[in-house]
């Protein structure tokens, strides 16, 4: 599995992109989910496309067939854009916390015989720390960023498979972890509490091509979704965020103890 995730990772391009960015510092030697720092290293600027789920035109026309078509569905977007109009905040914990809403999406337009991997980074929207002012309900600039954690990626379990596996059904994340802690050994994405994010979704064509690395620029394509941006924090600060996840997170029971008015 290890040597297929390293021959997967050197299809990316490899210029510039999450572990290349001054925000992200020094990435050579960077804890990865599967264990290939070196190839993590190799991840580049992955192209980010419309939070339509739609690629840019401009970019389609340099893209592998396998993937100039490819078009991504964000599920639960009314949720997701429920939480975004109140500022959505995502739980990290030592122990690494899972995402709610989680990030699931539907997929069209891959060849059904092909391999396909698919992944996620999370990207910082800026370079400040935030704090909450709980008085006006808002969130304010607290400084310029904490130095950047270490930059990971998250593989779906399931990868590689056909195109018509991942067509077939809703492909969720479900498994992927949040936390703080900078020395995590188990592969979860590490982020700054009081930071803000925004996940990225890569579809990558595995190339059976000897010489894919010559191709690694048209061999992927990437979707961000702008309802899913979130600040990282250790508790909730807005209480209506709190309210919101009780109310619609199916796993939340244990928080359900008070009436629903005080949701």
């Amino acid at each position: 599995m290890t040597a297929f995730i390293t021959a997967s990772l050197s299809i990316l391009a490899a210029d510039g992109g999450p572990f290349s960015s001054p925000e992200w510092g020094s990435s050579v030697g960077a804890p990865c989910l599967l264990g290939v720092p070196q190839a993590c290293a190799r991840l580049g600027a992955l192209a980010v496309e419309r939070s339509t789920g739609l690629g840019d035109d401009a970019h389609q026309h340099r893209k592998n067939q396998r993937v100039s078509n490819v078009s991504v569905q964000l599920e639960m977007r009314s949720l997701w854009e429920e939480f975004n109009r109140l500022g959505t905040e995502m739980i990290v914990t030592k122990a690494g916390r899972r995402m709610f809403p989680t990030f699931q999406v539907k997929l069209s337009g891959l060849d059904p015989l092909a391999d396909y991997v698919l992944l996620m980074d999370f990207m910082p929207l800026d370079d400040k720390r935030y704090r909450y002012a709980f008085h006006s309900s808002s969130w304010l600039v607290a400084g310029r960023a904490d130095p950047a954690a270490p930059g990971r990626v998250h593989f779906h379990p399931d990868s590689p498979a056909k195109g018509a596996q991942w067509m077939r059904q809703i492909v969720s994340f479900d498994k992927l972890k949040l936390t703080n802690n900078l020395l995590d050994d188990n592969g979860h994405i590490i982020l700054n509490s009081m930071h803000r994010y925004q996940p990225r979704f890569h579809v990558v064509f595995v190339d059976p091509r000897r010489d894919s690395e010559r191709f690694a620029h048209e061999n992927f394509k990437s979707f961000t979704f702008t309802e899913t941006q979130f600040m990282a924090v250790t508790a909730y600060q807005n209480h209506r965020i709190t309210q919101l996840k009780i109310a619609s997170n199916p796993f939340a029971k244990g928080f359900r103890d008070c009436e629903p008015e005080d949701w």
